[in-house]
């Protein structure tokens, strides 16, 4: 009997070792910053990165911006102005593991349709402090906070559209359920995911072919100890079922990053005047790729529709 106790006892250490190792690993590996080697920036967001200065469709040179967020991190942006200021600003939130210079386009397409561009580095990436990813969720915040000091820059009839791709259309949706700076009028989402449980539920599967019990509930409450953000509350859907802004959600037929199938679900959720397009043989954030003037088309119809 005590031979059973001793071995039933020591193949519960383990166990329980060898899940403490995958939380922990989980986290190093999905929620800590760093270099991730299961996708690359441009991945991330589908555009190739450059220099700020090598963006010659600018009209004058960026200015960097800065930002202490609520927990106190420095935070970095860069924006660019038309010469003459225009009513119209867009704030261009980029993918997980990337920064802004891989925006770039997205921020010519925009700023070409006549907006001024803001283009803020997420916390743990590129010039912006910290050591973890939100996934969109602490993100919103700092976003909702990058907005509301960019207004104070123009009149108060500007017009403030919220664009982002992958993490960053995830980011614009969570901040979508907040209370916004009233020049916000208009939301783009660009094949963001439906919660972060879900989409790392759906990681541990298609990487690892592990079930999400019990990494996922576990990694969560390792990284609310750590982060102060857990899985659970992250989460757009929930979050758009607070937004009344037009909304307009595109995701490619293909993605196999974030599932298609998750867009369905964002659509749905969203309470207010909404548009879905999907791009036929499109990955992960190539739906500007795989068609660029249909893609500056539905965004520039989408904009005249809901922007008088």
């Amino acid at each position: 009997m005590k031979r059973i106790w001793y071995i039933s006892g020591t193949v519960g250490v383990l166990m329980l070792g060898a899940v403490g190792w995958g939380v922990d690993y989980l986290y190093r590996y999905a929620i800590a910053t760093g270099k991730k080697d299961f996708i690359s920036q441009s991945e991330a967001t589908g555009s190739g990165g450059a220099a700020f200065d090598h963006w010659t469709f600018a009209e004058q040179a960026p200015e960097t911006l800065s930002l202490e967020a609520r927990d106190g991190l420095k935070l970095k942006g860069t924006y660019f102005q038309h010469k003459e200021q225009h009513k119209k600003l867009a704030v261009i939130a980029h993918g997980y593991g990337s920064d802004s210079t891989y925006m770039k386009e997205y921020a010519k397409m925009i700023f070409e349709m006549g907006w001024d561009i803001f283009l803020p580095d997420a916390r743990g990436h590129g010039q912006s402090e910290g050591n973890y990813i939100g996934f969109g969720w602490d993100e919103r915040l700092d976003l909702i906070d990058w907005t509301s000091q960019l207004v104070k820059r123009y009149s108060k009839d500007v017009d403030v559209m919220l664009f982002g791709v992958s993490m960053g259309a995830s980011t614009v949706m969570m901040g979508s359920g907040e209370k916004l700076p009233e020049q916000v009028k208009i939301i783009v989402e660009d094949c963001g995911y439906t919660s972060v449980k879900n989409e790392l539920s759906y990681q541990l599967k298609e990487m690892f072919h592990l079930p999400s019990f019990p990494l996922i509930p576990l990694t969560s409450v390792y990284t609310d100890l750590k982060t102060g953000y857990n899985f659970y509350e992250a989460d757009a859907v929930k979050q758009l079922k607070k937004n009344k802004l037009p909304t307009l959600f595109i995701h490619g037929t293909e993605d196999t990053f974030v599932p298609t199938e998750m867009v369905h679900s964002l659509y749905d959720a969203a309470q207010g005047p909404k548009e879905l397009w999907l791009v036929e043989g499109a990955g992960h954030a190539e739906s500007l790729k795989k068609a660029p003037e249909n893609y500056e088309k539905q965004l520039g119809n989408f904009i005249s529709r809901y922007l008088k």
